[in-house]
């Protein structure tokens, strides 16, 4: 069953009965009074943009570091397009598109400087204490990290966003958890004792919209970036049927277009066909689930905002291609590498002196604490780095700094 367009709301029509509630939510960990002009979904979002995590976004790697150019990615300019797709996933469904958004705008704040080699260097390292997870981290993050209130840790943001943080990628715990990750991090253990946050269950519409929003973000915006470094090449486009067929309906529409249109004609052709497809699958597992209440589609036993089979394997074909030709290409690898030991480097050398973490809140009281409790505290100031100040904080500490370039 194709597009159903009547059942769009764009914005125009009351949300659905499945959508998250911004008046009746779950609550916040600390109480507090009602907003006269905001919905507790608008609140969280608002906080969410005002962090400091959310400004060090900026600075932080997607793919290419900041020294490859000004126009690559970084993870704020990701974060902001997985958005806005997050948000019009959520009108075409009439979903809390405030709600939606506040999951994709937080969904990145745990990464590390260096994109995913940070993390892995930082998981290496802490694997005797239980190792790294970007998603616990931005757990940590937002109930405990930003201290900005006067009456708590954190931000206090409601359960149904922290539930879709933790949770947009599925259930963590029971039948439905990836049985590729079968521990759950400790740190949204600790948090659940005291907010449980139901990790078995599936996490809300608003954020599965926004977990696929991430998927169809990345697929085309590395690809865009991967054009423009040259480790992509049309000719390697044509390999997946997919864009193959984008391209030739671009070049028969505008024959001799200029290769940075030519480009964006693909990528907003490929945006917009993955939008449809995740669209088109909701509605019809909507129609058979027939959920009443957002807490129906948490027990529903399936995600709900996925893509078609087709669709699906374009993804992995997308995936396949973006690992060999770009995540794995030498010169990455190499960056990659030095990257990896920046970070090592300053791990080792933050453990062996604390103070040397300039303004840690945390500084004066961590050489008490156990080793696995100071190493914890010591990722925290890692994971928060941007690739600029971790690159100069080596420089500070050490003779010799690796080349990013």
């Amino acid at each position: 069953m194709g597009l159903d367009t009547n059942a769009l709301g764009f914005g125009f029509g009351e949300r659905a009965v499945f959508s998250s509630n911004p008046w009746a939510t779950r609550g916040r960990l600390y109480a507090e009074s009602a907003s006269p002009t905001r919905s507790d979904f608008q609140r969280d979002r608002d906080r969410i943009v005002h962090t400091t995590a959310f400004r060090r976004l900026k600075h932080k790697t997607q793919v290419f570091i900041a020294a490859d150019g000004d126009h690559y990615r970084t993870r704020l300019t990701h974060t902001i397009e997985v958005a806005q797709i997050a948000r019009a996933l959520a009108r075409a469904l009439r979903l809390d598109e405030d709600l939606a958004e506040g999951v994709a705008l937080v969904h990145d704040f745990g990464h590390t400087p260096f994109g995913h080699t940070g993390e892995d260097a930082l998981h290496a390292v802490l694997e005797p204490y239980g190792g790294f997870d970007h998603n616990a981290q931005s757990l940590r993050i937002v109930t405990k990290l930003e201290r900005r209130y006067a009456e708590f840790d954190g931000l206090n943001l409601t359960w149904e966003s922290l539930e879709g943080l933790v949770k947009h990628n599925g259930p963590l715990t029971g039948p439905a958890a990836d049985p590729r990750h079968p521990t759950v991090p400790q740190p949204i253990l600790d948090y659940c004792a005291l907010h449980d946050l139901e990790l078995s269950t599936f996490a809300s519409l608003e954020a599965q919209v926004a977990a696929i929003a991430d998927d169809i973000a990345y697929n085309t915006h590395d690809i865009d970036d991967g054009l423009r470094s040259g480790y992509l090449t049309f000719e390697m486009l044509e390999d997946i049927p997919f864009l193959m067929g984008l391209m030739r309906a671009v070049h028969d529409r505008y024959p001799g277009l200029e290769d940075g249109r030519f480009t964006h004609e693909i990528m907003r052709r490929q945006i917009t066909a993955m939008v449809e497809d995740v669209i088109t699958v909701a509605q019809t597992n909507l129609r058979a689930l027939k959920p009443l209440s957002a807490d129906d589609v948490r027990h529903g036993g399936q995600v709900v905002a996925t893509f078609s089979a087709e669709m699906a394997e374009t993804d992995r074909q997308i995936k396949k291609m973006l690992m060999t030709r770009i995540y794995r290409h030498p010169e990455v690898m190499r960056v990659r590498e030095n990257a990896a030991r920046i970070l090592v480097d300053l791990y080792h050398a933050f453990m062996a002196e604390p103070r040397e973490m300039q303004k840690h809140y945390w500084v004066d009281q961590i050489a008490g604490l156990s080793e696995g409790a100071k190493a914890r505290h010591v990722a925290d100031y890692l994971a928060g780095m941007t690739d600029t100040y971790a690159y100069s904080t080596h420089r500070r500490l050490f003779d010799h700094t690796p080349d990013l370039r």
